[in-house]
This record gives structure tokens, sequence and C-alpha cells, in this order.
């Protein structure tokens, strides 16, 4: 048989994401037509439309017309809820069920999305322009190289490079100088793995590590790490701008030219510095983004100056302030450490120079000012460790090799090599610099003078202009962002009094007002004016940070979240773990209650959070691990064997509960939320009788306000619901289905049914035919009774808006207030394992119901009362205040089921059964008269309920059972009626499943 041929269809250029490259499917030829496309006379129905859209229902995909449509980016550009369907995409009922004209709800027109081929530029949060406006301008967006490498080294190559490395390198000697700069490097590269996972998640938009975090790993882990990292950065503005100011005050100085003092003289320059940093970073990002360019060549010169006179014949001026070119000798000496002062120890020195580590977050941070993020920021923030790291490495074994620790600067110090008297390795060199050594007077060498870098370079003033450019550059970058970061924190309103300073301006929606507060708080810290202060607390809020980051990314990965999906292959979760560890012991080393101010801070923050419970859905990973959790402990409670102590915890006492609606039944709902709460399980089950496909979109439409109400009344419960013919089926639905594992119900509870003698015969039968199928799946009853009613449906009126569930006021009941020094009396009649005595106890274990007392009364004879009390079971942890045994009598209640009544003689059976087809509800003379004790009894203890009970907060009563075929549901209702008629409290009537759920002993 003969193949047909397949046409090629040409495909559009492929793009990249991650690991995977999309190639698009162009079933469409010039002119419109494809090689698929349908003849002359062909086409669909473009008469007929559906909710899909406005426009025609069919359009063109791969030749041919059809509802579906082909994968679009735009479909899963926003992922808020589980259920929101795609913009354009048609939803199932478009494409299975029958077709129905002008259904009224519109959607975006699937063929405006498959022009586009289904990958455009922009993603769905830009908004459609306004008709007759202009086109709004476009955002500038940075590449990896421009936006984030250059950014982040930058960042990193700030004031500790120029000032304190070669200071450093003279303290711990060029060995542990490399040890501090591998073991800050160490701990920036392994956040920067998991930064960079975090980037490759999922789509990313502004807030910088704000956003990638929380909305990856949780708004309680987010917002205690975007508020310390917001802060951090305000305060290296301040450290930056610092040694900026410092570097102005010396040059100042040396031409005896200060303002007013040294201290006050960093404090002004450093004020005018960042006001004027200020001014540029309003000016916009694009201006900031020019001017880092301009610094970074700055930088790149300044470094190349520095090596080219690290080779050049130092000079007799040099020479007296240490400086001798490459000498092996100088080398050796400067490779082991020299403390000195009160930060000459390795952790003094570490806490100085790790904030110069601290910067890889700097492109991050503007990641809503990024072309592709999940590219650049991994890509440019790893290359920029990188080059910094060498950088820094290069830097302190050059210096460490060609300078002394100690000189004085005075051209008179120079003498013959080996004069007497003359100590040190300058000595060697032909200066004698051992007064100021012994004198510890020393203004210049590497132990003592900052600007050593400018002294070696090849022109002193090129290394200034570095300065000024890596800390203002440094200082910028910081500037620019805190204010980013907490501007996306304060429009989450994640904590409270800092919406204010979400507001955006301009087209890049510039955080005006976090830029005032950031510059509020350089400027505080400015004040302190002393480099070596602020660097130790910079790096305890970073080093907090990066624990944080490192961690959360760990337990993101070892929860299996769904939504933890990095492309970036070279995260690892061990290397996060042990990053997360090193940051936690290096924070406790430098300063331990430092360590303790920082992670009290972020205690604090995250169980704030934790307590508030923000309206937000990020799909975290924090979500998934509470979902693994629940999901691990459900399966292993398979394994655990059931213990009657455990009843009430919910391994064997879960209660399903007929609620229906449950605002519709609130005392019901909060009676069993009483004693279940933070114990067991409750389900509010609701059956919707009528026709399937009529009733299953109420379903979807009330179930979620449903679950809203009870979060609202703060009911720990979960609702189902079941679509149903009847009632009955309905529950045994419930009865079957509800549950998990060992976490299934056990206990129905339910409301009584007052109409039981108006309403319909079959009604009834359903209604006590829900009670035999509880009995058949081995299932505890609680039917609850109040005086005046459970079902307030009419007084609600909720029905007519289901969307205004969680809204609507909350109706009280009685469960809800203190019941004082009132009594709860338990009738404990038959021995149904011990749920009847079980259920008010721990009603009355309750704070609103602990000042009731507890009386328990059993039935038994006057003549063996002592023995009775005696034998009456006590269970483990079970109070019991008061026993009182009781001898009964009765009379007779024919009034009640006289309109029951078959009346049929005493005729035999057959006959009976003939008389009764079709009503079985009715009560054959036979009936009555069997029954006649089990009657007389409901009628004695209605009697002594009135008498001991009348003024009790609550009566739990021993519920009688009919024998199912036996006794008619007409006559076990009128037990019901006759045993809880006329009494004011609420009724409680129990039967358990003939199952102990007490014991005397502990074992």
């Amino acid at each position: 048989m003969a193949e047909l041929p397949i046409p090629e269809l040409p495909t559009a250029p492929a793009r990249c994401s991650g690991r995977f490259t999309i190639s698009t499917l162009l079933g469409m030829e010039e002119g419109g037509r494809g090689p698929y496309a349908p003849t002359e006379g062909a086409c669909c129905d473009s008469t007929q439309r559906t909710h899909l859209s406005g426009s025609t229902l069919c359009t063109r995909t791969f030749g041919y017309n059809t509802v579906d449509v082909v994968p679009a980016y735009e479909h899963y550009a926003n992922s808020n809820g589980v259920g929101d369907a795609g913009k354009g995409r048609p939803s199932l009922a478009d494409l299975h069920s029958i077709l129905k004209p002008d259904a009224g709800r519109l959607r975006t027109p699937v063929s405006d999305l498959q022009r586009s081929n289904g990958l455009p530029e922009a993603g769905l949060e830009e908004a459609a322009e306004e008709p007759g406006r202009a086109p709004a301008l476009e955002p500038v967006r940075f590449g990896w190289v421009k936006g984030v490498m250059i950014r982040c080294m930058l960042n990193i190559w700030g004031v500790i490079l120029y000032l304190r490395l070669p200071w450093i390198t003279a303290q711990a000697g060029i060995a542990l100088t490399w040890l501090i700069i591998l073991m800050s490097v160490t701990v920036t590269t392994i956040t920067g793995l998991s930064i960079s996972a975090i980037s490759t998640n999922g789509k990313v938009k502004s807030g910088g590590t704000y956003f990638l975090i929380s909305r990856s790993l949780g708004p309680e882990l987010g917002g205690s790490i975007g508020l310390i990292f917001a802060f951090a950065n305000a305060v290296a503005v301040a450290m930056h701008t610092v040694g900026f100011a410092e570097t102005v005050r010396d040059l100042l100085q040396e031409h005896n030219s200060l303002i007013v003092d040294p201290t006050n003289d960093i404090r002004i320059i450093g004020v005018v510095t960042v006001t004027v940093l200020l001014g540029i970073s309003l000016a916009g990002m694009e201006w900031e983004a020019k001017a880092q360019i301009l610094f970074f060549l700055v930088i790149l010169v300044s470094f190349i100056n520095y090596l080219v006179g690290t080779v050049i014949p130092a000079t007799a001026e040099k020479q007296a302030k240490g400086f001798f070119s490459y000498r092996a000798d100088i080398f050796a000496q400067n490779f082991v450490p020299d403390w000195r002062g009160p930060e000459g120890s390795f952790f003094g020195l570490f806490s100085i120079f790790f904030p110069s580590a601290t910067g890889i977050l700097a492109g991050a941070n503007i990641s809503g000012d990024l072309k592709d993020p999940a590219v650049a920021i991994p890509k440019g923030t790893l290359m920029a460790i990188f080059w910094t790291t060498m950088s820094y490495l290069v830097l302190s074994a050059t210096i460490g090799a060609c300078v002394v620790r100690d000189a004085s600067g005075s051209l008179n110090d120079s003498v013959a090599v080996g004069s007497p008297g003359c100590e040190g390795l300058a000595c060697g060199f032909g200066w004698n610099f051992t007064a100021c050594t012994q004198q510890q007077s020393c203004r210049y060498g590497l132990s003592n003078y900052y600007q050593s870098m400018s002294m070696v370079s090849g022109f002193g003033p090129l290394i200034t202009a570095g300065i000024f450019g890596a800390t203002l550059s440094s200082a910028l970058a910081c500037l620019v962002s805190a204010p980013k970061v907490f501007q996306c924190l304060c429009r989450d309103q994640l904590y409270p009094l800092i919406g204010f300073f979400g507001k955006g301006y301009g087209r890049n929606s510039e955080p005006v007002r976090g830029y005032m507060l950031t510059y509020v708080i350089a400027v505080g810290f400015i004040l302190i004016a002393e480099l070596n202060a602020i660097a130790p607390i910079i790096s305890n809020f970073f080093l907090c940070s990066y624990a944080l980051i490192n961690f959360s990314c760990f337990h993101a990965s070892i929860t299996n979240s769904p939504g933890w999906r990095p492309s970036f292959r070279y995260y690892s979760k061990w290397a996060a773990l042990f990053g997360a560890a090193i940051s936690v012991v290096i924070m406790f080393l430098l300063t331990w209650w430092a360590a303790l101010i920082a992670f009290g801070i972020v205690i604090f923050l995250l169980g704030y959070v934790l307590y508030k419970k923000p309206d937000v859905n990020w799909g975290s990973s924090m979500q998934a691990s509470s979902y693994n959790m629940a999901l691990n402990y459900s399966v292993g409670l398979s394994e655990v064997d059931e213990h009657i102590k455990n009843y009430r915890q919910g391994q064997l006492g879960a209660c399903l509960v007929l609620t229906g609606p449950p605002n519709f039944r609130p005392a019901l709902v909060d009676f069993v939320g009483t004693f279940t709460k933070n114990l067991s399980l409750m389900l509010c089950g609701n059956v919707l009788i009528g026709p399937w496909k009529q009733k299953m979109p109420e379903s979807w439409l009330t179930a979620d306000g449903h679950t809203k109400w009870l979060l609202k009344r703060k009911i720990k419960a979960f609702y189902t619901d079941v679509v149903a013919e009847d009632l009955r089926s309905g529950v045994q639905m419930l009865i079957q289905a509800a549950g998990l594992g060992k976490m299934r119900p056990n206990i129905l509870v339910l409301g009584y049914k007052r109409n039981w003698r108006t309403a319909s015969p079959q009604s009834l039968e359903d209604y006590v035919g829900i009670l035999h199928d509880a009995f058949d799946f081995k299932y505890g009853v609680c039917l609850m009774r109040m005086k005046e009613g459970l079902n307030v449906s009419r007084v609600l009126q909720a029905h007519v808006d289901p969307t205004a569930l969680a809204g609507e006021q909350q109706a009280s009941t009685i469960f809800q207030g203190e019941q004082g020094k009132k009594t709860i009396d338990i009738y404990w009649l038959f021995d149904d394992g011990g749920l009847t005595l079980l259920i008010p106890y721990l009603l009355g274990r309750k704070k609103r119901w602990g000042k009731c007392k507890i009386r328990v009364f059993v039935g038994g004879q006057i003549n063996r009362m002592d023995e009775e009390r005696k034998a009456t079971p006590k269970p483990t942890r079970t109070p019991f205040p008061s026993t009182i045994c009781l001898s009964c009598s009765i009379k007779r209640f024919d009034d009640l089921i006289a309109p029951f009544r078959l009346n049929d003689g005493f005729k035999d059976e057959v006959t009976v059964n003939e008389m009764r087809q079709g009503c079985p509800w009715k009560i054959s003379d036979e009936e009555v008269d069997k029954n006649r004790a089990k009657s007389l009894r409901q009628v004695r203890l209605n009697e002594i309920l009135l008498d001991y009970s009348r003024d009790a907060a609550l009566i739990a009563i021993t519920l009688p059972i009919g024998r199912k075929g036996r006794c008619p549901s007409s006559l076990y209702m009128a037990w019901l009626e006759t045993l809880s008629q006329d009494l004011r409290p609420p009724i409680i009537l129990t039967r358990g499943n003939q199952e102990n759920v007490l014991t005397f002993y502990c074992q």
C-alpha cells in the first residue's frame, strides 16, 4: 500500500529557555493557505459562537478549523490558581460539551495568540493600551554583562579592596588572607548557586532577591530575608560612602586643608556624597547604568595602573614608605600573620573583609530591569564572583611581595646596608625603620597606611580615581538595590505600616519613597564615621541573609516541592546546606551576641508572617512541605495499630457532620468544632440533591466559599459535597468515601429532624435509614436537638449569593459563649463503648465549658444502687463528680403515634405486610405491643430529664436503637421525640459502635 506523501511544515526559529528548546510549527503558507488548508467550500460554522470568544468559534490550527489552540506562552504566564483557565485556552466544556450560542462570557480571541506563534516577547503582565492614548515607552532592559556581571563586580569591588585589603594582608599574612578570601568566596559562591537555581525556577519579575525567594520558597522566608537584605544594603551605602569620604579626608589632610577635623570631615563629605548619589538614582535606571559603566572603566584602569606600578623600580620616596618592588624576602615575611590592635584576630579581620564579597546579589536585585533574568542572573553572578576573586588574590599576593609592614616615610632613615643597630627586613634594602617600629609610630607600611595601593601604583591619582569609582559605584548599587527590594515587599503587604513605600513612579516604577528611606538610614550610619565599626554590622546581616537563602533552597529540595524545579544544572541541595551551616557558624564566631540579635529579628519576622497568614498564594515550598508532611504522616498512620486511648486523636474518633451548607447549621458546626479542635478530624458534608449536570456547577461555585466561611469562624474542618438523587444515597457516598486511610470518620453527627410528623413519609424513611446505614458501616452516631432548631437558612438567605459566604455576618450560637457554673448531664443508659461519655467529657475540657460540673446518670435498681455505683466503669482521664441511679416508671404515648398506626387488629404478618404495601412507616398493632416497654421507657426518661436536668448547660444521653426491619421509622422517631421534647438545654443523643473508646489502664 502506497503511503500518502506528508508535506513538510516550515518551522519557526527555535526558542531556547533553560533546558528546553521550543520550535513552533507553522501551519499556514503564504497567502494564508497551508498544506492542509480546506478547499473553497469547506469552512467551519462561523455563525455559531460560544463563550470562548466574541469572534467566530473556530480558528485555523494545522490547516483546519478547530476550537483547540496550540500551546501558547500566555496560557502559562499567570499561575495564581490551579483552577484558573489559561487566557484564550478553551475549557473542557468548550471541547466536549454541546456548544451553546452566545453564552455571554468573553475571552481573548485565540486567533490573536496564534498570530504570535504562542511565544510572544512580552508577558501578560503588561496591560493593554487604552484607545486614543499614545503607547507607553518601553522600560529599560539590560543583558547579563551590563545588567548583572558589571553591576555585581562594581558592588564587590568596594571600599575594602582599596583601603583595607593591604592592611588585612599585613595583619593576617598572605596565607591567611587567601584563606579569608576563599572562605568568603565559598559562602558567596554557594549562595550564588542557590540564587541561580531560584532565578531559573520560573518567570522572574521585579523585586530582586525578595521576589525570587518569596515566590519560590514562600512569604514566611521571603519576607524576613527581603527586609533584612534591604536593611543590610542600606547600611552598605553608608559603609562605601564612608570609605569614599575617608579617602577625600586623607587627601585634604595631606594638603593641610581639613574642613573641621578628621572625624567630622568624614561625616560632612559622606552626607554630601550620598545626597549626590540619591540624585543620580532618582534620575532613573538609564542614568544609573551609564554611571556604573564609567565607574567600571575607571576601576579597570586603576588596576592596570597598580600592576604596572609594582614592576616599576621604587623611587627613594616610595622606599621610605616601605615599597621595594618584588622581593622574595618581603613575600616570605608577609606570608605569615602579625596580629596588631583590637581587630588583630582571624575572625576580626574576616568580619571586616566579608562585606567586600557581598555584592553578588546586585544583579538579582534589579531582576525586573533584566531582559532575561533566568539567563542573566546565573551567568553574570558567577562570572562576577570568579573575576573579583582573582583580583583579590592577585592584589593581596602582589602587594604582600612588594611592601614591608612598617616604614617611617622619612628620607633621612636611609642607611648603608648592614649598618649596626638596624633591625628589620628593610635594613637589607638600606633603610632603618627600627625607631618607629619599636615606638609603634610608623605612619607608612602595610600595617599603618591604608593608601598603600596608591603609593605603589605608577600614577597615584588613578588609584584615587579607582577608589572613588569603587566606593561610589558600590554605594550607588546598594542605594538602588535596597529600595527596589523593599518596594516589592511593601506591595505584598506582609508587614504593617510599610505599604506607603510601595508606590512607584515613572515608566520603571521607581521606588522614590524607598530611596528617601534608604537615604535616611545611610545618613544615620554615615554619622558613625568609622569604617571598621560599620563593616562587622553588615557582615552579620549579610551572613544571616545568605544562611536563610541557602537553607530555604535546601528545604525546598528535600521536601520535593512540586513548585521547586530549577533548571540550573550546577545547583546542589547539599552544597546549599553546607553554605547555610558555614554562614551560621561564621556569624557566631564573628560576634555571637550580634548573631543572636540577627536571628532573633528573623524569628520575629518569620513568626509574625506565620501568625498573620497573609492572603497570598504563590505556590511556595512551604505549602508543598505542609502537603508532603501531611501526606507522609497520613500514610504512616497505616502502619500504626489502633488503640483505645488514641480514639480522640482522630485515628478513630473523626466526625462526619451532615451540616449541609455549614452556614445553615452553625450550632452543629460549633458543637463538633469545639471538641474536635486540635484533637480530631472534622468533615462537613453536604448532599446536593438533583441531576448531576445541574448541581455540579453549584458545587464548584460554592465549595470555596463554604471553606472560607469555616476558616473565618475559626473552625478546623474540611468541607466536602456530593451530588445525589436523594439524601440517603448521598450520605451513603459520604460515609463510604470521606477521609483518607486511617484518617477516616467513624462518627456521624447530624441534626434532629423536627418536622418528621409533617414531612413527606419518604423523607422520614430516608432520615431513619441514614441512621441504620451509619450503624451498618460501624459508625457511631451523634444526633443533636436544640429547642430553637438548627437550620438558620431562612434567616441568612445565603443561598441567594453563594459567593458571599465568607463575608456574611457570622451567626452566634450557644457553643461560642461562656457556660458558667452549670452542669453537663450525661445519661449513660447503655454500654455503647463509652462514646456517650467521651464526647461531653472532651467538651467539658474546653475553656468555655471548664466551669461546668459533669454529672453521670446510669440505670439500675434501688436495692443494688451501691453495687451499681461501684461497677460503673471510670475511664482514665475522665472524672465522675457524681453518680445517681434511677428506677424508672413509665406511661403511654399513644397520642403521638396514633396518626401512624395501621390499626390492623393484630392480623397475621402476611396480611399486615399487604396492608402496609407502599407505607413502610406505618406501625402495626403487634409492633406497638412488642415495643411497649421500650416506648414507655422513653416517656419516663423524659420525665427524669425534666426533673434533674432542666437547667443543665448540656444533656448527653444514649441514643436508643430501633431494630432494622422490625421498628418502623415513625415509631423510632416517636421515641426520639418523646425522649427529648420540652427540654431547654441542647440534647446530644449518642450511640457508639459498641467498640471501646475508653479504658481503665495506661497501656
